[in-house]
């Protein structure tokens, strides 16, 4: 009889627990992010009283992205602050109000979930695959070679999105049309 594989399952939640999700299946890629924009909203999030640090001493902002269509929201999506950079940024960041945790960040037009890493318990977690947009680190910080580090987003990384995206019908639901989210 054929070994049925069960689809991977994680959950990622805020730090006191009151917000979490349900992430089913091979997430689209494990990467960590330099760009500007990731560094600046990181280390405003880290300004918050007792919010958890999410930008690397070498400047990268780690996360697991996942199609929103492979996630639930088992709790406190209520408790969700929504932050952007400039107000008609397309880019929106999710932060627990319960204890200033950063959750995920969101492409609106997109068709994933970008979860923060530390946000999944580290025997859940995949490992970095990729560090993305490394031109913009910060000045005099060398990288390590362990894992391709691109200056821009890779073909690689687009060719994981536009797969999952096919995989979802070219569909690119907005976060508050995933499960378990609280309207």
């Amino acid at each position: 009889m054929a070994d049925i594989q069960k689809p991977e399952h994680r959950t990622a939640s805020c730090r006191c627990g009151a917000v979490s999700l349900e992430l089913v299946g091979k997430p689209i890629v494990a990467a960590t992010c330099y760009c500007n924009s990731c560094q600046a909203a990181g280390h405003a999030f880290e300004a918050l009283p007792g919010a958890p640090a999410v930008v690397g001493a070498d400047g990268g902002t780690p996360y697991v992205l996942v199609r929103k269509d492979r996630l639930t929201w088992l709790s406190g999506s209520d408790l969700l602050a929504e932050h952007r950079l400039t107000p008609d940024s397309p880019t929106r960041r999710f932060v627990a109000r319960c204890c200033n945790a950063p959750i995920a960040l969101e492409f609106t037009k997109g068709h994933w979930l970008s979860v923060y890493s530390d946000r999944i318990a580290a025997e859940e977690r995949p490992a970095a695959e990729m560090r993305t947009i490394v031109g913009d680190r910060p000045e005099g910080v060398e990288l390590p070679d362990d894992i391709p580090n691109y200056r821009t987003p890779s073909g690689k990384f687009l060719w994981r999105l536009l797969k999952a995206w096919a995989a979802m019908g070219f569909r690119a639901p907005p976060i508050e049309a995933t499960r378990g989210f609280a309207r």
